[in-house]
């Protein structure tokens, strides 16, 4: 019995001191020697600068100019209601004299009468969201808001196409609809209701197209429509918008640079041949035309009251008309001077056209006489 305890006591001891060695730390041995440094992989291919193609646009570099130019043009007229005035008698001024009212009639095709109108145009009028930002692609579209051809108030039949850009000028650059275009009629009579009759202030577009004149055959023939040598070689964007370092010339100040005239004819043309001439002949027989006075009953009939009208443009005025009877050829010669005269561009947009509605205007007013 006493022989199997101290055994017990034996392991023990033994199992302790294994224990004790085993959970010792062992002396550390010397370091081993470093490895060989393995190959340089490939450097990767840089990506494309997310940023590169926003910048070329939207970076004050950019923008200065833009603003700069846009401050001088005829589009910023007036920042408050009062500038503004009578822009805003009504919504069919608002589609083009309010930066609200072209935004909302480009979007809608209407106009909702509200205080917000009297806003002046600014860059979100012309310019909303980008459609695309894969410029590679589908090229840079300036979120423009209209690119697409555009119907004419007076002939809704017809949709002019300039090309992207200068689409978005045909909206407002056209004759508006207050008046209906003067033909030869049966009677052999036109009723003029206003003073301000004729194509509304901006035919430049049914101008360089070759249409919507009141085209009284004559001895000059009317060139077929498109056909002007401006709507065939250029646009409204190329000659009105091209850079220039002089923020009142080109760009979005749209006045035109004189290179751009001169590349094609070697020279700044002040005016197309015998406009001015044309013009002021016209504007005396127009003066001196005789019409009569009218009144209307409760119904709107237009009544003759036997009242001698001189003039359907007002003498001593170059644009105003005299309300009244007058013979059809009148209200047709009255048309397309108040044409060329509103085109503002003293016929050169389309000098053969211009030509025609004011010489074959003359020769029908003289053979009135």
């Amino acid at each position: 019995m006493k022989i199997n305890k101290l055994l017990g006591f034996l392991m023990i001891l033994a199992l302790g001191v294994l224990f004790v060695n085993c959970t010792s730390d062992p002396v550390q041995g010397p370091p081993g020697q470093d490895g060989v440094d393995g190959v340089d992989g490939v450097d990767g291919v840089d990506g494309a600068d997310g940023t590169a193609s926003c910048v070329s646009c939207h970076s004050n570099a950019t923008r200065e100019p833009i603003d700069a130019g846009f401050a001088v043009s005829l589009h910023r007229i007036g920042e408050t209601w009062e500038e503004r005035g009578f822009y805003f008698g009504g919504t069919a001024c608002s589609k083009c004299h309010s930066g609200p009212g072209y935004t909302e009639f480009i979007e809608t095709g209407t106009i909702t009468p509200r205080p917000e109108l009297a806003a002046p145009l600014d860059c979100k009028s012309c310019h909303g969201s980008h459609e695309s930002f894969d410029f590679e692609n589908d090229g840079p579209d300036y979120a423009l808001r209209n690119t697409a051809p555009t119907s004419l108030d007076l002939a809704p039949s017809i949709a002019l196409d300039f090309g992207d850009a200068s689409n978005n000028c045909i909206t407002c650059h056209q004759p508006r609809n207050s008046y209906e275009i003067p033909t030869l009629n049966s009677d052999g009579t036109y009723v003029v209701t206003s003073s301000r009759f004729g194509p509304h202030h901006s035919p430049q577009s049914t101008m360089l197209e070759g249409i919507l004149g009141a085209e009284i055959a004559g001895s000059e023939a009317y060139d077929p429509p498109g056909s002007a040598a401006h709507r065939q070689g250029a646009s409204c964007v190329q000659c009105h918008m091209g850079e220039s370092e002089d923020p009142e010339i080109g760009g979005h100040s749209w006045t035109p640079i004189e290179a751009n005239c001169i590349e094609c004819h070697g020279a700044v043309p002040g005016e197309a041949n015998g406009f001015s001439s044309d013009m002021a002949t016209l504007l005396a027989l127009l003066q001196q035309v005789e019409g009569e006075g009218y009144d209307e009953d409760e119904d709107g009939n237009i009544i003759p009251n036997g009242e001698v009208v001189i003039g359907i443009i007002r003498p001593g005025s170059e644009s105003s008309t005299n309300t009244g009877i007058f013979s059809d050829v009148a209200a047709m010669a009255a048309w397309n001077y108040k044409t060329a005269l509103e085109d503002q561009s003293r016929g050169i947009h389309n000098p053969e056209y211009t030509k025609a509605l004011l010489k074959n205007s003359i020769e029908a007013l003289q053979n009135e006489n």
